[in-house]
């Protein structure tokens, strides 16, 4: 009889139906159900609520929705959008087990990418202070085009690591080839400046939404990571299903976090008055 490498070369992962994935699979979905009814308001409200966590959410460097600020500032909103579009396209590439970092070409821009981020990022942040020399006037579409440029990076680079954590045979595919797919990138970016730049509430609603979504995706991400980890679940699950209780406690651990993270914020604002 012959055997199949791939029957011998990784372990098994615990059975789906064990005692202890389903208690935590339980507890998880507990904490993420409570925390999100929790959080008092609409969706726009529990939104603001994932921003408050991890953005400054200075209003004049965040666009309106008529004339409610987003959850997110520009730049930031640029960052998690552009996360949720380069997965998108990761997915619709079949790469959804991708595990190999772009090609070197392709990091060199990525790498620009992440210092244009940065640059002007630092430029924008000198002008918070009166008399700071900097070196051009920041502006929104600024910071939303480099926060853009910034999500397509961490992305391209943070889900191969997440797959090769994750998977028993993880896909030996770059996230990306080439550098011609980041010019189509930049290209559902540029679009997304545009709609951003719209003023259409129709359009900026979902937007508004789909950015805060995308923290949870990026936390979620990391955070799925150091669970299979800790609980010794690493290059163990051959389906999607074997990671839904892990992925559900990653999601668990990033409304916790921001549920934390909003509650000291708070507390500090007003025991200490700092303005933010």
């Amino acid at each position: 009889m012959t055997v199949h490498p791939s029957s011998w070369q990784y372990p098994d992962p615990s059975p789906p139906d064990s005692r202890r994935d389903w208690l935590l699979l339980g507890l998880a979905v507990i904490a993420i159900i409570g925390i999100t009814l929790l959080a008092p308001g609409g969706l726009l409200d529990k939104a603001d609520k994932v921003g408050y966590a991890v953005c400054h959410r200075i209003t004049v460097r965040s666009f309106l929705i008529g004339e409610r600020q987003m959850p997110l500032c520009a730049r930031c909103t640029g960052q998690y959008l552009g996360a949720v579009a380069g997965l998108l396209y990761l997915l619709i590439r079949r790469r959804g087990r991708a595990s190999e970092l772009p090609a070197t070409p392709v990091l060199g821009v990525l790498f620009l990418f992440l210092g244009l981020w940065a640059f002007d990022g630092v430029n924008s942040y000198l002008t918070l202070f009166p008399g700071m020399p900097h070196l051009y006037e920041p502006h929104n579409i600024l910071r939303v085009s480099t926060g853009l440029l910034q999500g397509f990076a961490v992305i391209s680079l943070v889900w191969p690591v997440f797959n090769l954590t994750a998977w028993a045979q993880p896909d030996p595919q770059r996230s990306l080839d080439h550098v011609r797919e980041l010019a189509l990138l930049v290209g559902v970016g540029a679009l997304l400046v545009l709609a951003l730049q719209s003023d259409v509430e129709a359009i900026l609603f979902p937007l508004a939404l789909i950015s805060a979504l995308g923290t949870l995706l990026m936390l979620t991400l990391v955070l799925t990571v150091m669970v299979l980890l800790i609980l010794r679940r690493a290059n163990r699950a051959r389906a999607w299903r074997h990671l839904i209780m892990t992925l559900a406690l990653g999601l668990a651990s990033s409304l916790t976090l921001i549920a934390l993270i909003d509650a000291g914020r708070a507390a500090l604002t007003q025991a200490l008055g700092l303005p933010f």
